[in-house]
């Protein structure tokens, strides 16, 4: 194991960390858009994004013999859309109603999107701490050589 190894898995969950950040705040921006994109002639709401991660290095049997996996890091392997249907709400008034009188509304559920961004944020706040953690321990390394 290299002597920056632990900074460098730090630094990639740090990275995708504030990924995942920036999709769930863009998910609580866009909870009440009903015009996300024009699609086949017609306006689609907003559709819930979400953060895939997936680990550096392969899951492969060599890698499990080696011990190499958990040592790896982590990466973004894609940004991916949620398939969970629209909600449908009966507003007549509405310029985006269909001809039926009903809007219809993001796949974002607020309360969702909350406990995700304090998770999230909660192991952003890990990870700067275990960056820290190695960065003084490596502080103190060298200090001892002089």
């Amino acid at each position: 194991m290299s002597i920056f190894q632990s900074l460098s898995i730090s630094g990639s969950a740090l990275t995708a960390n504030r990924l995942k950040l920036d999709v769930i705040s863009s998910n609580i921006a866009n909870a009440n858009t009903t015009r996300g994109r024009y699609v086949n002639g017609e306006w689609q709401p907003y559709r819930r994004k979400m953060v895939e991660v997936t680990p550096n290095k392969p899951h492969t049997f060599t890698n499990y013999l080696q011990q190499e996996l958990s040592l790896s890091g982590v990466r973004v392997n894609k940004i991916v859309e949620d398939t969970t249907p629209f909600q449908a709400e009966y507003d007549p008034s509405n310029p985006d109603s269909n001809k039926q009188g009903y809007v219809m509304r993001p796949n974002v559920d607020v309360t969702k999107e909350m406990v995700d961004l304090m998770s999230t944020s909660r192991a952003y706040e890990a990870n700067i701490t275990a960056f820290n953690a190695g960065k003084s321990m490596l502080l103190k390394a060298l200090e001892i050589g002089r």
